[in-house]
């Protein structure tokens, strides 16, 4: 594509969601008013199933495992259907820009209701974990389409606001989903915790499809990109085999832990776009910040239970009950984003989330001392929540907004796989800090009580924090040099 087709391209898509928008106002319509209820009420409905199950597969796995006698292989339940999902949104991307989200979508909603089926009827550990890697190709299908949609069913002013419903849409699954599982668990049993879900799928689809049906054709044609998709390939096996050898702590899992470097970095450099680990302006920053905020807030988080408990003689009910209050404010972080007054300040939203984020991060570990009362935790988890709301969610907007028409699904995937990426070599990096300055001792008590040297959780939340004011930093690129161009 040359310089001028771009431009002709970007125009039009100025020129169509201005008339979209124009046409938008005309009415009156919102996400759920007549034009758009159908479509955000079955993308809500979607989400808030992908989230409850997230939630009550957590309270129900341990149960599983050991009715399954597959004690050993817990974590690869969990590993599969990360790295099958990673596999899924790039092909998803792709797929999505050649024949558009519908197809993409359905074949993602069906995998992932098998795979939920598998699961409740495996009767062997190994049937267990490979229905979890069905369940997350469906998954990684599914998350990517529905962007592509939310690019193309909606005009550039509604899309903050639908964004914004993805976030609540994890709300109440998240508060909900354990407590449901938990009690379906213990009085009918853990397989209805997975056999459960499927029955509900049937109502998003039958309100989705006529507005899906009506979705303009991809302005892309021709075969799947297969280079893309190899690449993918070579990204989720480097990332299997890192989590391998981070679950087999042996001498010997070197070995897999290189192969596992040395096809991710390659494959992965290859995968994103040009420009985005050296935070190239416009989308290429987006990506970036994405990860690193992900990334940032997940090693944070990870860590915060297991210092309150050993630290500060909490309950792990308590502990875990810490974090919640940052599900809420996360959801007003996305709702503030996309308010239509703020849409000229997404870029210092973002820098501002970012910013909030690693201030309270970095507070976090002052609970460390006995005179701090543990109750900061709660209140800068709160923060944090918001600090993301404002970003990942401006994140998703600002790359829809950066793509030119046919390149939705590739950009998309490219964010999620920036998510995924960030989250992986944080936390893996956080626990690396967190053996090597004393803190394997808190795994080598028999009763897990024994305290770890505060350095310890200092190192992990301070690399969290850095991590935090890196993003801050990579949001100060989000706009491009030329406003016309799409990629920046």
């Amino acid at each position: 594509m040359t310089a001028t087709d771009a431009d002709a391209d970007d125009a039009g898509l100025a020129l169509s969601a201005t008339g979209a928008d124009a046409a938008d106002r005309g009415t009156g319509d919102g996400v759920l008013g007549r034009r758009h209820r159908a479509l955000t009420l079955g993308i809500i409905t979607v989400v808030s199933l992908i989230a409850f199950e997230a939630s009550a597969v957590n309270t129900a796995m341990p149960v599983a495992a050991r009715a399954l006698d597959g004690v050993g292989l817990y974590a690869f339940s969990f590993s599969a259907f990360f790295t099958a999902s990673l596999f899924a949104m790039t092909l998803s991307g792709e797929w999505c820009d050649r024949t558009g989200p519908l197809t993409p979508l359905f074949t993602g909603i069906a995998a992932f209701g098998a795979g939920l089926v598998g699961a409740g009827s495996a009767q062997r550990m190994w049937m267990f974990v490979a229905a979890r890697g069905v369940q997350g190709l469906g998954s990684g299908l599914v998350i990517v389409a529905l962007y592509v949609v939310v690019g193309r069913a909606y005009p550039e002013r509604l899309r903050p606001a639908v964004i914004a419903s993805f976030s609540a849409a994890w709300v109440v699954p998240v508060i909900v989903g354990p407590v449901v599982a938990g009690t379906v668990t213990e009085n009918v049993g853990w397989r209805w915790v997975f056999l459960a879900i499927p029955v509900l799928i049937a109502l998003p689809l039958a309100v989705m499809l006529p507005a899906l049906r009506k979705l303009p054709p991809s302005e892309r044609t021709g075969s799947v990109d297969g280079r893309r998709v190899l690449l993918a390939l070579g990204v989720a096996a480097g990332a299997g085999l890192l989590q391998y050898a981070g679950q087999e702590l042996r001498p010997l899992s070197l070995l897999p832990a290189v192969a596992g470097l040395a096809l991710l970095v390659p494959c992965v450099l290859r995968l994103l776009p040009a420009g985005t680990f050296r935070a190239g302006r416009g989308l290429p920053s987006v990506l970036l910040l994405r990860g690193l905020a992900q990334g940032s807030f997940l090693a944070a988080e990870t860590f915060v239970p297991l210092m309150l408990v050993t630290e500060r003689g909490m309950s792990a009910t308590l502990a875990g009950l810490s974090l919640t209050g940052g599900g809420l404010t996360w959801a007003l972080g996305s709702y503030t984003q996309s308010r239509p007054r703020l849409e000229r300040h997404r870029e210092r939203l973002s820098a501002l989330g970012m910013a909030v984020q690693a201030l309270a991060v970095a507070a976090v570990p002052l609970v460390l001392i006995d005179a701090v009362p543990v109750g900061l935790v709660a209140l800068s988890w709160l923060l944090v929540g918001y600090g993301m709301g404002l970003t990942i969610s401006s994140c998703s907007v600002l790359t829809l907004r950066l793509s030119r028409p046919g390149e939705e699904g590739a950009n998309s995937a490219s964010l999620q796989v920036s998510d995924a990426l960030g989250s992986i070599t944080l936390v893996g990096l956080a626990g690396v800090l967190f053996v090597s300055s004393g803190g394997a001792s808190v795994a080598a008590a028999e009763d897990g009580t024994a305290a770890a040297p505060p350095l310890a959780f200092v190192a992990v939340f301070a690399l969290a924090a850095a991590s935090g004011l890196a993003g801050a930093w990579a949001a100060t690129r989000l706009r491009p040099r030329d406003q016309g161009a799409a990629g920046g």
